[in-house]
């Protein structure tokens, strides 16, 4: 059986084209993954989550996607560890709006 891959959207192409000239940049790299994300590449979409909170440890909503994604796929401990981690990342940053997303969404998975 021959796997499809599909074709990149036109925000793709033009998030990657802008990646390649910022590389580091954290906004660019999570849009990037939201839009691995959308195309059902989770694999992908972690990667890009995942540099993310290398980037930037602080960015609290790569947190919270990356464990949406890991519930999606069925991952729950992994899901409840990347939420613990947001949840860390978002009082070290002082973001209590993320941190309470981020604790409702733990809570949601039990």
């Amino acid at each position: 059986m021959e796997v499809v891959v599909p074709e990149p959207s036109d925000r793709m192409r033009k998030l990657q084209s802008m990646i390649e000239k910022q590389p580091n940049d954290t906004f660019l790299l999570y849009g990037i993954a939201l839009e691995h994300k959308k195309a059902g590449q989770t694999s992908e979409a972690i990667e890009f989550l995942n540099r993310v909170i290398q980037a930037d440890p602080g960015y609290c909503y790569a947190y919270h996607q990356k464990g949406l994604i890991y519930e999606s796929t069925g991952d729950n401990e992994a899901a409840r560890q990347t939420y613990r981690e947001g949840i860390a990342a978002a009082g070290q940053k002082g973001d209590l709006h993320a941190k309470g997303e981020i604790e409702a969404a733990l809570e949601m998975l039990g």
